[in-house]
């Protein structure tokens, strides 16, 4: 399986020691579950696009410090891309940015969500169904770092799994593209250390109660197994 990671961004310098950047975390989560996966790496928020669709047989796309709606030339590039992986029947899969950035490439909306902020473990209720989702759970534990939320998913798609304050938490378009508003490629620490350099912007309230919720359980070995079966489909 060729994997083509879309780098929607990159991790600080003095956040690097923690696991590395984009390239070297979704690997190290992925590996876990298919390690006969071939990665390549696209660094889009400079440019750095394959040259076609047919390149690889699975694109996840990552998180950004961006928005999905922002003007900037690679992101409309990339909203482009998206429609040519749509098209192809090639494989998508979409985390938190990029789980957005599939919802407004094929005509849905992404806004700021109501609730604010969403840090820190949350727990997934499962609500539609599939043949990937094996083994299937009806809860699971994810972490959340995200501002912006899915508003409107694009005409046919099909709603999966939501939290309390995540209508849209994760949701399929056709039968190739998938997009969760999520980060299992996260380890704890990460998601805490973003916690505390953005605890002005999220407050501080809620940042507590954020660093306090990574003593639960997360699924992230859950998710990237259904993420590797439906990549197999």
């Amino acid at each position: 399986m060729k994997v083509g990671l879309l780098e929607c961004d990159h991790v600080r310098d003095d956040l690097l020691h923690i696991a590395g950047d984009y390239r070297q975390m979704f690997p190290a989560l992925f590996t876990q579950v298919a390690p006969d996966w071939e990665f390549t790496f696209y660094d889009v928020c400079n440019g750095n696009f394959p040259k076609s669709v047919a390149e690889c047989d699975l694109y996840i796309c990552t998180g950004s410090k961006y928005s999905v709606y922002d003007e900037e030339p690679w992101i409309l590039r990339l909203k482009d891309f998206l429609k040519e992986i749509y098209d192809s029947g090639k494989k998508y899969a979409g985390i938190c940015f990029g789980h957005q950035m599939l919802a407004e490439a094929l005509g849905g909306k992404v806004e700021k969500g109501s609730p604010g902020w969403c840090v820190g473990v949350h727990e997934f209720s499962l609500i539609g169904s599939a043949d990937w989702i094996d083994p299937q759970k009806n809860n699971f534990n994810l972490l959340m770092m995200c501002q912006d939320q899915v508003v409107t998913m694009p005409e046919g798609s099909v709603l999966l799994a939501q939290t309390p304050d995540c209508p849209v938490g994760m949701f399929q378009v056709g039968g190739n593209m998938i997009g969760i508003q999520a980060h299992p490629e996260f380890p704890k620490r990460y998601n805490q250390a973003l916690m505390e350099l953005r605890i002005e912007r999220i407050g501080a309230g809620k940042v507590h109660l954020g660093i306090a919720s990574l003593a639960l359980h997360t699924d992230e070995l859950l998710i990237a197994g259904w993420i590797k079966n439906f990549a197999a489909l």
